[in-house]
């Protein structure tokens, strides 16, 4: 059972999706090829960094990213990791760490297909608003292509 998924799972081929299982500790979430999704695995023995720093370094190469586009990103409130515009979630942070291996990441929502969030609850997240950055901004976008290698 996914308390998460607002509708009955035979439901969701007709809204154009797909449910697949992951290992991923959440009990549901959403891709969308216009999802730029980063997952590095990194020794955070190796780089100095503790689980705070880390997470707080992905938000900030994301904040950049969408200052870049003009759009004011900002870390969450306590306890939502993540970046957001205002009150609504941006880029999603999701790492896993194991013996000082940090493996999973991000998600970063460049001009996904939005109608999707309104069958699921976002991260266990009740009443979370999702933008883009095409929502977010007046700019032309380049290729999604370009905007993933921007992340990196």
């Amino acid at each position: 059972m996914h308390r998460n998924l607002l509708i009955p799972k035979a439901d969701l081929k007709s809204i154009g999706a797909e449910f697949h299982h992951n290992e991923r500790r959440d009990d549901i979430t959403f891709r969308d090829p216009m999802h730029a999704v980063i997952y590095p695995i990194i020794s955070l023995r190796d780089v100095g960094f503790g689980a705070r720093n880390y997470v707080e370094s992905l938000e900030s190469a994301m904040m950049k990213l969408c200052s870049s586009y003009g759009v004011d990103g900002r870390r969450g409130v306590k306890g939502k990791t993540g970046v957001w515009v205002a009150e609504k979630n941006i880029e999603v942070i999701g790492v896993r760490i194991s013996s000082g291996i940090a493996s999973h990441g991000l998600s970063f929502n460049i001009d996904l297909d939005l109608n999707f969030f309104k069958y699921i609850v976002p991260c266990g997240i009740a009443n979370k608003r999702i933008t883009s950055l095409r929502r977010e901004t007046s700019l032309d976008l380049p290729a999604n292509e370009i905007i993933q290698e921007q992340q990196v």
